[in-house]
């Protein structure tokens, strides 16, 4: 039922019904908690994001534009595509402060830090999947749902319409397209 509620309430949206997207908030807040649970596991474990702000800042990025969602889906890779933005956003803030920022730098010699955290680098990511949307524009939407929003091949492939052996092939060839691109620079 609920599928079928956000379709209707999208509707309601796109024919500028105001009160619709105080109506989509519940209904959808816990698809979009799940999304930002995916996405933060991939992130380092002192995040200073949670989980709740990055649904709350991807929500308010999506009702303040004027985008026109066709369905549910379309909806939730826009919710998707929104976290991402988010923490992409976050990791540049995030790097300027460490650059400086106003705090005087002091240099530690002989530190040993041990750190069993996934070290991606979301900046490093973030260009490499922009040129990745340059060559292929569907292999970048397979690394968004998959990898920043969190959806399962299945899941992916209904978003996209197509089959799950499409994406597990695209998202083999996109993951290694990005990381062979991202080893290089």
């Amino acid at each position: 039922m609920k599928d079928a509620e956000v379709t209707l309430l999208l509707q309601a949206i796109q024919r500028g019904e105001a009160e619709a997207y105080d109506r989509l908030v519940p209904v959808i807040e816990r698809r979009l908690h799940e999304l930002a649970r995916a996405s933060m596991r991939r992130e380092r474990s002192d995040h200073t994001l949670h989980p709740t702000e990055l649904v709350n800042e991807a929500y308010i990025r999506l009702a303040g534009g004027k985008q026109v969602w066709e369905n549910r889906n379309h909806f939730y890779g826009a919710a998707a595509e929104a976290m991402r933005r988010v923490l992409i956003d976050h990791a540049r803030r995030r790097s300027a402060e460490k650059r400086g920022g106003g705090v005087e730098q002091v240099t530690f010699h002989e530190i040993n830090v041990v750190s069993d955290e996934p070290d991606v680098d979301v900046l490093g990511l973030d260009e490499a999947l922009t040129a990745l949307e340059e060559v292929d524009e569907r292999l970048a939407q397979v690394v968004r749902l998959r990898y920043f929003a969190g959806f399962n091949i299945d899941e992916v492939a209904e978003i996209l319409g197509v089959s799950a052996a499409t994406v597990k092939r695209d998202w083999t060839y996109a993951r290694a397209w990005l990381l062979e691109r991202m080893t290089a620079e």
